[in-house]
């Protein structure tokens, strides 16, 4: 499992479907760059349980965070939930 820590982009502009995650167990950058190509799956609270895929493109910073790319945005309730890492 992994948790979204925040939406990529600078201080004006933010990419709606690049993600910063965290993984769990994961704190270095070359552990982060073994999970790179895996597929991301955020599913939404509620009655309908849509899903979004993504996919981990790259590490992100030194402290294994990584980016992930999804195929459309995601909404803001999605910072700070789990999603799925296959």
């Amino acid at each position: 499992m992994a948790v979204i820590a925040a939406f990529r982009g600078s201080h004006r502009v933010k990419r709606g479907n690049h993600m910063v995650i965290h993984l769990d167990g994961v704190d270095s950058r070359e552990k982060a760059m073994k999970s790179v190509g895996k597929s991301v799956v955020w599913t939404s609270p509620g009655k309908e349980k849509k899903q979004i895929k993504g996919k981990i493109t790259s590490a992100h910073g030194n402290s294994g965070a990584v980016r992930a790319i999804f195929e459309r945005g995601l909404p803001g309730q999605s910072l700070g939930e789990e999603v799925k890492v296959e």
